[in-house]
């Protein structure tokens, strides 16, 4: 059986606006700047007025859309090199009570997940999600958040969190979180390719420019080759996921997972040896991009893990 990895047009038409969205609110300019300065920024009234377009809810139960629309919106906000704690928000609608889920849909409450002491955005978070041994807990702070630093430009902090009961839905959770991260990664380091691609055009040597040379023609072609593979791969596991394919969603992300950081990353590596020893300034054209691609690459939770912990479940 074959199947149409196109988005349709509704899928498509909000990923543009989404895109026309970012165009508006949130240019290259915006994300260099952000990727300059050490301490993070968040806005949060921009975290509501993309959450007013209802793209923060996308595939939440109960809400139209799946994961299809969330890879649209996903690979729309990758490429501008979006920041806030996304692929956390699409998870946590899927795992905690309505009206919790809600509130983060509508850009009212950010959600940090991963395992302690150090979370990204916790220095802005209002709900804490603690991943452990395949499950995820609700954690309640226990003392003050101490932001830190951190490479992606996140608001990370430092805090102890009181692990509560195990939280239902882990694996949908997990799944759809590993999906939509995917889509970000993949489409932010298709922009890097294509970013570094304009610059082998411009750029000169020995009279040509050196994209006109093998040894940068071809590892771009091999990085926009495996970014495209991923991309399959994603709305594949995307496509099972909104089908509900037993046995298959869980297998599925967990390949586009993989591919998606491997490709990435491998764009980083491409991309950086492109631009040369401008590509590692941190205001230069590439490192704003990389640094998100490396800190989201070792973020991510194995969502295999989610079987084991929540025996049945598709």
């Amino acid at each position: 059986m074959s199947i149409d990895l196109d988005f349709d047009s509704g899928q498509q038409a909000l990923g543009d606006a989404v895109e026309q969205f970012c165009a508006g609110n949130w240019t290259s300019s915006d994300a260099r700047q952000a990727g300059a300065a050490k301490e993070p920024e968040f806005s949060r009234p921009l975290w509501r007025k993309l959450a007013e377009m209802g793209v923060l809810a996308a595939g939440a139960p109960g809400e139209e859309g799946g994961a299809l629309e969330v890879c649209a919106i996903m690979e729309a906000l990758g490429r501008a090199i979006f920041p806030g704690p996304l692929a956390e928000t699409y998870l946590a609608q899927q795992i905690l009570p309505s009206s919790e889920a809600q509130r983060v849909g509508a850009g009212e409450c950010l959600v940090a997940l991963g395992v302690p002491p150090l979370l990204p955005w916790a220095a802005e978070a209002d709900i804490f999600l603690e991943y452990a041994d395949g499950s995820l807990h609700r954690g309640e702070p226990q003392g003050p958040v101490h932001p830190q630093e951190s490479l992606g430009g996140e608001a990370w902090g430092r805090l102890k969190l009181r692990r509560g009961p195990a939280l239902p839905g882990v694996q949908r959770g997990l799944t759809l979180g590993a999906i939509a991260r995917s889509a970000y990664l993949a489409a932010a380091a298709d922009r890097l390719v294509e970013d570094a691609a304009t610059h082998a055009g411009s750029r000169e040597q020995f009279g040509q420019s050196i994209g006109e040379f093998q040894a940068v023609a071809h590892p771009l072609a091999d990085a926009h080759m495996r970014l495209a593979a991923s991309r399959g791969l994603i709305r594949a596991a995307a496509y099972a996921f909104d089908s509900g394919m037993p046995g298959k969603i869980p297998s599925r992300a967990a390949v586009a997972e993989f591919s998606a950081i491997r490709s990435a990353l491998q764009a980083v590596h491409t991309g950086h040896q492109v631009f040369g020893a401008v590509g590692i300034t941190r205001d230069g054209p590439a490192f704003y991009i990389s640094r998100r691609i490396r800190s989201l690459a070792c973020q991510i939770p194995d969502s295999r893990e989610a079987g084991a912990a929540e025996p049945g479940a598709a």
